[in-house]
């Protein structure tokens, strides 16, 4: 069954690199991000475990836990870590889930649901780098899919979570490329008079369905 924004986010009991975990238990009044991997000691995955590693005092500073995953047991995951701090200067910081099984992979639509442990081929992974933005709410408010041949932009994924959260605490969007600070647009749900009393210091109307104003603190 896929999953669809807007959706609570299954619920999983896994054994990670730092001990066994209930995933909503394990997020609690926090956000979370879980993103997947095709398989350990593999180079993309590599690099971006990496990456994510030097990344997480920023998703720390946002209320934000990350967790990854890859289809392989613990023990591997755990031999692969001194790999990705040898190769990419950090060391793994964070649970990485172990999924030898698929059952989260599958629980997710991470990957063909006909897919079996042990050996696989790249036909069977090849859906699996997929990353999900969850809520405190355990709804999923977010995700991203790229083929296994392409190492995904974790900055971006810092970039959607600001935008989300964003729209989670005020009735706001972002526009096309927006950073953190600059000016968001006012949804249409919004009307003029509504607008007014919520943003007192004016907003530009560039069309009736098109109203931009600085970015609420």
């Amino acid at each position: 069954m896929a999953i669809r924004i807007g959706d609570e986010a299954p619920d999983f009991t896994a054994e990670t690199t730092e001990g066994k975990i209930r995933f909503h238990e394990w997020i609690g009044d926090k956000w979370a991000i879980l993103f997947s991997h095709p398989k350990d000691f593999t180079p993309v995955c590599t690099t971006e475990l990496g990456y994510m590693a030097g990344l997480k005092p920023e998703f720390d500073k946002r209320n934000t836990k990350i967790i990854g995953l890859s289809i392989d047991p613990v023990t591997d995951h755990k031999a692969w870590a001194k790999d990705i701090q040898e190769t990419q200067g950090h060391a793994v910081n964070y649970p990485v889930i172990g999924d030898a099984d698929l059952t989260v992979a599958k629980l997710y639509d991470m990957i063909h649901p006909n897919a079996t442990g042990g050996r696989r081929t790249a036909v069977d992974n090849a859906t699996v780098r997929s990353v999900f933005v969850v809520g405190p709410d355990k709804k999923v408010k977010a995700m991203i899919i790229y083929p296994m041949s392409t190492g995904r932009n974790f900055d971006e994924v810092l970039r959607l979570l600001d935008s989300v959260q964003l729209s989670s605490r005020h009735t706001v969007a972002t526009p096309v490329n927006w950073k953190p600070g600059q000016d968001v647009i006012i949804p249409t749900s919004v009307s003029d008079e509504e607008a007014k009393k919520k943003y007192p210091q004016g907003f530009k109307t560039l069309k009736p369905y098109l109203r931009t104003v600085a970015q609420p603190k």
